[in-house]
This record gives structure tokens, C-alpha cells and sequence, in this order.
């Protein structure tokens, strides 16, 4: 009987139809087409395959991959630094020529007199307080600018000191709880998915690899600049004490820190002399 049915269902889905088109006038097939169910499928299968490959070529290949979640590679990052560093010189460069248009004008117009100038820097020094000053709008249309996009700018954030560096994001994941030092929480959590990827941040040598009762394992790897990471609740070492790392690569793999209700997520810190400082500072999330 089951080989009867299967012999029924290859015969009904190979089964051939054909589709006509006739003249109405003379009553002549024109054109007349032999197909079956089999065939329809063929096609529909060969035509999806088709414009799966199209549309996945057309992200991968062209910048529109940089608005996936997370794809933001370290080229474009390091370019975004460049261009907000850039600009900020900028700004301080249009201060300045507006300090020293506004001097020129004064000397021509006899208010300062010419010999009191010494340089072109003391000219453009001069009456800086009459420049105009900000207004109310400017100052909130700012601020809620800077809070807006402080996540996608924070590597300029202290910039002298992190000069040179640039951090990379150490696992996928969702930031769970923010750095609080004043309630003893010195980095940030970030909930991933068991056994996800951690990367090092920045280059440098692991001085510890271990595990504790109350954190998993526990990674931490010196950089330059005194710079310090620490990555805690891994599920899995992939490195050693003495081991040298480079920016991107696996030391890790996220787990839970021993108790099994909590969520398995990676405890991020960044330390810099000693001092814990908010990752945010130096991390886009």
C-alpha cells in the first residue's frame, strides 16, 4: 500500500499538463507548453535561489553591511575617530580666525592700537569675550545631540589618554547593566549567548588566566598606554599567563560564573593607571 501511494504521489506531482494559447479568431494553437506540478516547483526554487544570492551579494559587497547590527568593522570605527577629531580641530582653528578677524577690525577701526600687538597669536587672543556666546537653544540642541550619539563617538572621549587605540567591542551581546562604581560595579555586563566569542580589546600580553568561586573564569591582559582589561564569568579559557594577543582575538568563550540561575553574560572593565573607568568611554556597544 506504501508503495502504491508513493507511486501515486510521483505520478500526480510528474504528471503533465499543457497550457495553450489559441487564436480566437481561426481557432489554431499558437503556442502550446508541456508542464507539471515538479516543474513549477523547479522554477520557483531556481527564481528564490536566485534573488537570495542577488540580495546577499548586494549587502555583502557594498557599504549597506555597515547597517547591520554589530558588522561595523575596525576601519570604518577608526575613521569615524579620525573625522570627529578632525572636526573638533577644525573648530578650534574657525575660534581662532574668527578671534583674529575680529582684532584686524579693531586696529583698522583705531580701537587697538597696532603696537601693542606683539604677535599674530596675542592678536587673536584679544577680545575673545565678544565673540558671540551660545544661545539657550544651541546649548540644549547640543546636549541632546551628544546624548544621542555618545555611543557612537565614545572613543574620542578622553582622547589623550587612549591616544593611538582603538578598542574593540570583546563579545556580541546586549549591555545589561551600565558601570557604577559607587555601587562597587566597576565595568559593564554584556548578556550573550552560551559560548559566544570573547575577543581582547586591544593587543597586549594575558597577565592572568584563572577561575574564582564567585566570577568563572577570569581573563586579564595588560596594553600599552596602562591600560588594563579584565574579563570575567567566561565559561572557557582559550589563553595563558604570558600569552601575547592581538586586538581581535578569541580569549574566551562566555559562560555562567557557577551559579546556574544566572544568565550567562561577560563583566567588562577597562582600568588605566590603576583607576577603574567606564568602558563606554572606549567601547562602542
Amino acid at each position: 500500500m506504501k508503495r502504491k501511494g508513493r507511486k501515486a504521489f510521483w505520478h500526480n506531482i510528474k504528471f503533465k499538463y499543457k497550457l495553450t494559447i489559441i487564436n480566437e479568431n481561426t481557432l489554431e494553437e499558437v503556442v502550446g507548453i508541456h508542464v507539471s506540478k515538479l516543474n513549477g516547483l523547479s522554477v520557483l526554487l531556481a527564481a528564490s535561489t536566485v534573488i537570495f544570492l542577488i540580495a546577499a551579494s548586494i549587502i555583502a559587497f557594498t557599504p549597506l553591511r555597515n547597517y547591520l547590527p554589530g558588522y561595523m568593522n575596525s576601519e570604518l570605527r577608526t575613521q569615524v575617530v579620525t573625522n570627529a577629531l578632525r572636526a573638533d580641530s577644525l573648530e578650534e582653528a574657525l575660534a581662532r580666525q574668527n578671534h583674529y578677524i575680529m582684532n584686524i577690525r579693531d586696529i583698522l577701526s583705531g580701537e587697538v592700537k597696532a603696537d601693542t600687538v606683539k604677535s599674530i597669536d596675542s592678536l587673536a587672543n584679544q577680545r575673545a569675550e565678544e565673540l558671540m556666546e551660545r544661545t539657550a537653544e544651541e546649548d540644549a540642541f547640543r546636549k541632546k545631540y551628544e546624548e544621542r550619539e555618545r555611543y557612537n563617538l565614545t572613543a574620542v572621549n578622553d582622547a589623550h589618554s587612549a591616544i593611538g587605540l582603538n578598542f574593540r567591542r570583546p563579545t556580541r551581546g546586549v549591555m545589561a547593566t551600565n558601570f557604577n562604581p559607587e555601587g562597587k560595579h566597576f565595568g559593564v555586563d554584556l548578556t550573550a549567548s552560551p559560548n559566544e566569542s570573547i575577543v581582547a580589546a586591544l593587543d597586549g600580553t594575558v597577565i592572568l588566566a584563572t577561575y574564582t568561586a564567585d566570577a568563572g573564569y577570569v581573563v586579564q591582559i595588560q596594553h600599552t598606554q596602562n591600560f588594563v582589561t579584565v574579563y570575567k564569568h567566561c565559561g572557557s579559557l582559550m589563553k595563558t599567563e604570558g600569552d601575547k594577543v592581538k586586538g581581535g582575538e578569541v580569549i574566551a568563550l562566555v559562560g555562567k560564573s557557577g551559579n546556574e540561575k544566572d544568565t550567562p553574560h561577560l563583566h567588562f572593565e577597562v582600568w588605566h593607571k590603576g583607576n577603574p573607568v567606564n568602558p563606554a568611554k572606549y567601547v562602542v556597544f
